[in-house]
């Protein structure tokens, strides 16, 4: 069971902006407990990226006015991947096979010049694009003055880290890039509520996985050697990550290894795996 991502909710002088459109019924609960918390309307919803669970609900929002935001890399990569991703997800989600839809609504709004602001005499909120990290389409959003950062899953608190649509080797210089914002509060697409440790630890481990990798490769070690299977999938792997790491490892345990055979296909093939995975 996939559960749904995190969601956000800004409020501004007149209207909401909620972070992610989440799976379909996880965004229609959204829409349901924002006006529990406030009477003015919905505006805006951000992509932060094009994940089923951060982006197949965006027909909930729209259907009920709402506007959807995005970096044009999120309907770049929609392009790239649908409608099979969504035909086996309606597979085994009600809430997608209700929509009775042929594959995800793409944003209606896109911007391309990064930071794009959002801003009226209470609050500015901005969006950012460093470039392909997670996907080639990430969103961070940006409370310059509450110094909160909503981070999609570029970074994450726990076991989330996907690397299949990634550029695993820039994915920390993204990281880094976000890290110049001046946080106190980073809210993650999956996991609790971190700060700028969360940030930092993520990206030295998406460095040592990367170089522990990019070393046994050079070493001569074969992808058969660092990742076992099971039924055709990656079940355990052979790496030693260094021991400084060794509370974001315990975190990534039954990820590890496809996070291996992943950034391993990445390096021997020289391309990103966001390339490798598929996608027109």
């Amino acid at each position: 069971v996939i559960l749904c991502a995190n969601n956000v909710l800004i409020e501004m002088k007149d209207y909401l902006i909620a972070v992610d459109a989440n799976f379909p019924s996880c965004g229609a609960e959204l829409m349901k407990e924002a006006k529990q918390i406030s009477s003015k309307p919905m505006k805006y919803v951000i992509d932060t990226h094009h994940h089923r669970d951060h982006a197949y609900g965006n027909a909930v929002f729209t259907k009920a006015g709402v506007i959807t935001l995005a970096h044009i890399g999120v309907v770049q990569e929609m392009d790239r991947y649908e409608p099979s991703a969504w035909i086996h997800e309606a597979q085994g989600r009600k809430d997608v096979a209700d929509l009775h839809m042929q594959g995800p609504e793409r944003p209606k709004q896109t911007y391309t010049t990064s930071p794009f602001a959002l801003s009226d005499s209470t609050r500015r909120v901005e969006l950012y694009n460093f470039g392909w990290g997670h996907t080639r389409g990430d969103t961070f959003v940006y409370l310059p003055r509450e110094k909160v950062l909503c981070t999609g899953d570029v970074v994450v608190n726990g076991p989330y880290i996907t690397t299949r649509d990634a550029d695993n080797r820039n994915w920390p210089n993204v990281i880094q890039q976000a890290q110049k914002l001046d946080v106190n509060y980073v809210l993650p697409g999956h996991g609790p509520i971190g700060n700028a440790g969360t940030m930092e630890g993520m990206k030295q481990f998406l460095l040592e996985l990367y170089k522990s990798i990019d070393v046994a490769i050079k070493n001569g070690k074969t992808l058969d050697q660092l990742v076992t299977t099971k039924d055709s999938r990656p079940f355990s792997t052979s790496l030693q990550l260094p021991k400084s790491l060794e509370y974001f490892i315990s975190l990534q345990t039954w990820k590890l290894p496809t996070q291996v055979q992943d950034i391993y296909e990445e390096i021997a093939q020289g391309k990103p795996h966001g390339e490798i995975a598929g996608g027109k």
